[in-house]
């Protein structure tokens, strides 16, 4: 768990930045439902959690620096024994002080006659426009309320900022806290992909070895960070792939990118290995050029250097490999300013990693890649796709997809693998499945 401390830290960082003539809101997740009267299972917004780490929908948060009364609000539900015998027990106004760490709480229902109050005197107002119509015509409705009472004395706020430019640059940069967490999940999703190593025969389902994962998850206290991929054969040049129904056969690779969350934290891997336990040798050819290819971008994941840097790296490997195994032909860089790879590469090599997947922040500042610095966590994720009706490739190379993906933090010095507990090398792999058949 995250202490309640960083929680406050991260709070009045933000503060601090927005100043004391301004007013933060951020509402939690709404709960959504699946079909009927049943619902999705419960995450709560990335952001709110970041701020927060309240785990109920129906809440919103305000932080407004320098209000005497306490600068961190929290509308959330209050406490009903009738309902939480139906859904569960809630934290309330007098929990949400005494576990969270806020500095009032208020029922949710009094939103519209206590938040407009507290939007009165500040001329800003930071929030995320766009991500749910219903709360941004709702916080328009309180700012027209301060509005409509300027002839009376009251100041309202000329200004609405956006909230994701400050709040997504502090996410970037992870905690110890953050990264014990990431460590974590990582440590989850590595022990289900090597169960799967282990499970896997020719003629089980795709969706076999995909509750092989789920279940080690929530195992260990985790759920899946994103549907996983678990694509036999062809299906592994999917890049996609979601079916996850297909018969894995004989002689086929099978590509599993499947991370765990934990406590909210992301995990993302990718590994690929053959169903029956031994590559073949054209698939040992392109797996083998595939780990070369994210070994030379680990090594350029360090301080200093560009985000942009190790898919270029991992672009410059593949290139060369597909030209020495005539999928390409000529030279390097006429390949590379071509951009031929992407007919078998056309994804990029990594993306940040932390509470989302896909996680916020800046790639780029003022029109070049940003620079990586410690605490930065990525993913390294090369791969190669030879399309099974791919025209002018020998009938060997068709059909299979590759993909290593790894977990990277940068630190100050060399990088951190969280993911290396999962073999990568086709080596190790084929030991390991090899020890599970005995």
């Amino acid at each position: 768990m995250i202490d309640r401390k960083e929680f406050a830290r991260r709070r009045k960082q933000l503060m601090r930045i927005i100043g004391d003539d301004a007013i933060c809101i951020v509402p939690a997740a709404p709960e959504r439902l699946r079909n009927n009267d049943s619902h999705y299972p419960y995450r709560q917004d990335s952001d709110f959690h970041y701020l927060t780490g309240f785990p109920e929908p129906e809440a919103v948060l305000a932080l407004i620096p320098g209000r005497a009364h306490g600068e961190v609000i929290l509308f959330c539900r209050e406490r009903d024994p009738e309902r939480e015998a139906w859904d569960g027990a809630r934290a309330g106004q007098e929990g949400a002080v005494s576990d969270y760490g806020m500095d009032d709480a208020f029922p949710i229902g009094d939103i519209d006659e206590i938040l407009p109050g507290m939007i009165e005197g500040r001329s800003r107002v930071y929030y995320h426009f766009g991500r749910t119509a219903e709360f941004d015509i709702e916080l328009i409705g309180w700012v027209n309320h301060v509005r409509g009472q300027v002839r009376r004395g009251a100041r309202a706020p000329h200004e609405f900022v956006a909230l994701g430019h400050i709040l997504h640059d502090l996410r970037l940069f992870k905690t110890r806290d953050e990264l014990r967490m990431m460590r974590r999940a990582a440590k989850i999703a590595g022990e289900a992909h090597v169960r799967a190593m282990r499970s896997v025969r020719p003629g089980m389902n795709e969706n076999e070895v995909e509750g092989e994962l789920l279940h080690t998850f929530r195992r260990h206290g985790a759920v899946a960070s994103y549907e996983p991929i678990v694509g036999g054969g062809a299906n592994g040049c999917v890049l996609h792939y979601r079916a996850n129904n297909s018969v894995l056969k004989d002689g086929d690779l099978l590509l599993i990118d499947a991370g765990a969350e934990y406590q909210c934290y992301a995990s993302d891997i990718t590994r690929t290995f053959p169903v029956n336990g031994k590559f073949s040798v054209e698939q040992r050819a392109l797996y083998d050029l595939v780990l070369a290819a994210q070994r030379a971008a680990i090594a350029q994941i360090r301080p200093g250097r560009p985000f942009g840097g190790y898919h270029d790296a991992a672009v410059r490997v593949i290139t060369a490999g597909l030209i020495k195994l005539g999928l390409l032909k000529g030279g390097v860089d006429k390949n590379i300013r071509e951009h031929s790879y992407r007919r078998f590469y056309m994804h990029k090599t990594g993306h940040w990693l932390g509470l989302d997947v896909h996680d916020v922040g800046d790639y780029r500042v003022d029109g070049e890649d940003r620079e990586l610095e410690p605490g930065m966590v990525v993913t390294v994720e090369p791969g190669i796709y030879i399309a099974p009706d791919a025209k002018g490739v020998a009938a060997r190379w068709r059909g299979i997809g590759i993909r290593i993906e790894d977990d990277v933090v940068v630190t100050r010095t060399e990088p951190e693998v969280i993911t290396a507990g999962v073999p990568s090398d086709a080596d190790e792999i084929e030991a390991l499945m090899a020890a599970a058949r005995k």
